[in-house]
């Protein structure tokens, strides 16, 4: 008898916790899966081990949740070299799981070499994309702005704090609303408790402050022009800069940001995430988005929040274990410049600069008030479902120009039946996803109308006998 055959895995935890975390029904994730219902049943159980074939669907399947799946080194190997070959990025013919198995098996050195190449591979694109941004942004000695810095951190936490967010709606149930928190009731625990007295100022100067709190005389003056769900944010962000402060400044101080502008950008922002906490908690509003198929209109008229507020929120829903769908969001204004972004979808955005023109977000930012909808696919062949709206914030005053700008939100067509914007498209289409990319410098499209640059480290060719709509080729 061989003395080297492999340990069974029985990874039914593992798999079952999966299964609920992403909210798939046992038919939803066998199906997905290519296995019967009975069987993943089986395996959720433990009545059964992982087979190899079993672990290379889930690993192809959920690159990210699985690639540790057991500590067993073939196992943990087979599941990382399955997401080597499946990468959409690099061309060439699929290989099938038999020839998989049999070069773990067989070639474990090749195997290993196989996956450092690809985690090497990937770590190059990140640094492509690090250098195209750096380029965009002219930033110096590397160093990023303040105001960059605490954009990146807010991307690196994925966009979920989860210190803020627990006491944003620990808060919520204290003031007692039935969902969110109502202007009467945030309120009413500034003035009880905080002895804040709300002063409701006028439109003047074009520099006027939208909200300016002096701590002597805890008054606390908003803009009376702007619009009630702006109100209720600033209210909200009020309450919650003097209910958190010390929690604010402890996740501040372990930031670990360059400079004291940072800091300080920091801690306003720590502070609009806790509004946007409090106004929307957690639970209740990720119950209802579900409910809601993320229907924006529906969810902001259900908390009283704007339109940016309920996708920004959307957008922060990755608690643990209750995590919400993976969505990318971002703000773009009248240039072309992405004003806020996060994505925890595969999809990501230049950090600097605009996004490609290809995608809807541009259109919507002159067509304000209209939601559009979009299926894109990446050059790594993913596609996404993405809706984008232009709104119109007014300034309350002719002398000051109203601001304009569209939000997007999106994510991958996984998610089609929880997404109400993808009723209407065609996901599976040939040719019903438009071709966008993040940046022109590092997208590697050969046939786009739309390109603004030659891809960087690519050659170009010019031939003066003829000319395309993209003066030059590149190779």
């Amino acid at each position: 008898m061989a003395t080297n055959a492999r340990r069974r895995v029985f990874a039914g935890a593992r798999a079952r916790a999966l299964r609920l975390r992403l909210e798939l029904s046992q038919p939803a994730m066998a199906r997905r899966l290519g296995i019967s219902v009975s069987y993943l049943s089986q395996l959720e159980s433990d009545d059964r081990p992982m087979t190899n074939a079993v672990l290379i669907a889930f690993a192809r399947e959920f690159p990210r949740d699985w690639a540790d799946i057991d500590p067993d080194e073939e196992a943990s190997l087979l599941a990382q070299a399955a997401d080597a070959v499946s990468d959409p990025t690099v061309a060439g013919a699929p290989v099938s799981d038999d020839v998989l198995r049999r070069a773990v098996k067989q070639q474990p050195l090749l195997a290993r070499r196989l996956v450092a190449v690809h985690a090497a591979y990937r770590r190059s694109q990140e640094q492509v994309t690090t250098l195209d941004d750096a380029f965009e942004s002219g930033a110096k000695d590397g160093n990023p702005l303040p105001w960059e810095e605490v954009r990146d951190w807010f991307h690196n936490e994925g966009n979920y704090i989860d210190a803020i967010d627990r006491c944003a709606e620990s808060v919520a149930a204290e003031i007692g609303d039935s969902r969110g928190s109502s202007r009467t009731g945030i309120e009413h625990r500034l003035r009880e408790q905080h002895g804040v007295t709300i002063k409701w100022s006028r439109t003047g100067a074009p520099a006027k402050a939208l909200r300016r709190f002096d701590a002597a005389s805890r008054e606390l003056a908003i803009d009376h022009s702007l619009p009630p769900e702006s109100h209720l944010f600033l209210l909200a962000h009020q309450l919650m800069r003097l209910e958190i402060e010390e929690t604010i400044s402890s996740v501040v101080q372990g930031a670990g940001l360059r400079s004291q502008e940072a800091f300080q950008l920091l801690s306003v922002g720590l502070s609009n995430y806790a509004a946007g906490a409090l106004l929307m908690p957690y639970a209740d509003f990720r119950l209802a988005a579900r409910g809601m198929r993320h229907d924006i209109d529906e969810l902001r008229q259900c908390f009283g929040v704007s339109f940016e507020q309920a996708c920004h929120r959307l957008s922060t829903l990755q608690r643990p274990g209750v995590s919400g769908i993976p969505f990318f969001f971002c703000r773009v204004d009248m240039a072309g410049n992405i004003t806020k972004r996060h994505s925890a979808t595969r999809l990501q955005f230049a950090r600097f600069g605009g996004a490609c023109p290809l995608w809807i977000v541009h259109e919507a930012v002159a067509i304000p008030d209209r939601i559009l909808v979009q299926l894109a696919e990446t050059p790594d062949g993913v596609r996404y479902m993405s809706m984008a709206k232009g709104l119109v914030k007014p300034s309350g005053s002719y002398s000051r120009p109203s601001r304009r700008y569209a939000v997007a939100l999106g994510c991958e067509i996984e998610h089609a039946s929880d997404f109400v914007y993808g009723d209407a498209l065609d996901l599976d289409g040939a040719r019903s996803a438009t071709p966008i990319g993040v940046s022109c410098r590092i997208c590697p499209r050969e046939n786009c109308d739309q390109r603004a640059f030659p891809p960087a480290g690519r050659s170009i060719v010019v031939d003066p006998d003829e000319r395309a709509i993209v003066p030059y080729a590149f190779r």
